[in-house]
C-alpha cells in the first residue's frame, strides 16, 4: 500500500482508535506452490495492550494447510471510502473541471504471525473474548469445554491469534490540499452518500472543517 507522507497517520493511536471500531476484515494468506493466495472475510478483536488480533474460522475451511505451511499473514481492514469528483478537488483560480478525480478511505495493514488455537479450553476463552467484544450487552451463555450449549461446537472451528510485528496505515483524505478541505467537507455533507458521513468525520478531526 503506496503512503504518502501526507497520508500516513498522525500517531499509533489514530489508527488504533480507528481500528477499535473497525473490527470486519480480510486475512490474506499465502497460498501453497501453485495456488493463489487466500482471502478470507471475517470479523475479528484488536487488542492493543497485547499487540495481538483474535479471531475463528471454521475446522473445514480450506486455508488451514496454507496458513500451517507459512504463518507470516495480513490482516487488512479499509472503510470510510468514498469517491471524490474531480471538481471537489479543482484549486482556486483553476477551471473546477480541471481538478483530479480520486478516493477518499481509512485503511489499516496489520502485518502478523498466526498462530493456531486447537486447546478446547484456551478456544472457548478466545471465543468468550470475541463474544465480550462484539456482544458487551451479554444475552449469550459463556462458551465452556463440554457445556451447553455451546462445548460440542469447540471441536468445529479452529481459533487463530496473530501477533503484531509490522502496521501500515493510511487516512486519505486531501490531506496534501488545504486549499480544498473546506468545499469537499460541505460536498460531502450536501451529498449525504454512503460513508460520506464518516468521511467527513475525517475531514473534521484531521484538519479541523
Amino acid at each position: 500500500m503506496l503512503i504518502h507522507p501526507w497520508d500516513a497517520a498522525h500517531d499509533d493511536s489514530e489508527w488504533q482508535r480507528w481500528l477499535a471500531v473497525h473490527d470486519f476484515g480480510q486475512l490474506a494468506v499465502n497460498g501453497l506452490p501453485g495456488e493463489a493466495p487466500y482471502v478470507q472475510p471475517l470479523h475479528f478483536l484488536y487488542d492493543a495492550g497485547r499487540g495481538e488480533v483474535l479471531t475463528h474460522l471454521a475446522r473445514p475451511n480450506p486455508l488451514w494447510p496454507a496458513l500451517e505451511a507459512n504463518p507470516d499473514v495480513v490482516l487488512s481492514v479499509v472503510d470510510d471510502y468514498v469517491y471524490a469528483p474531480g471538481y471537489w478537488q479543482a484549486m482556486p483560480g483553476t477551471p473546477s473541471e480541471h481538478g483530479t478525480p480520486t478516493s477518499y478511505c481509512a485503511a489499516v495493514q496489520l502485518r502478523c504471525r498466526a498462530h493456531l488455537v486447537d486447546d478446547p479450553a484456551e478456544k472457548a476463552e478466545l471465543l468468550n473474548r470475541l463474544v465480550d467484544h462484539f456482544q458487551p450487552e451479554g444475552g449469550s451463555a459463556r462458551v465452556a469445554v463440554g457445556e451447553v450449549p455451546y462445548g460440542r461446537m469447540l471441536a468445529g472451528l479452529r481459533g487463530v491469534r496473530l501477533d503484531v510485528v509490522d502496521v501500515r496505515a493510511k487516512f486519505k483524505y486531501a490531506n496534501h490540499k488545504p486549499e480544498v478541505h473546506e468545499r469537499v467537507a460541505a460536498a460531502l455533507t450536501q451529498r449525504g452518500g454512503p460513508r460520506d458521513t464518516a468521511a467527513r468525520a475525517h475531514l473534521a478531526r484531521r484538519h479541523g472543517v
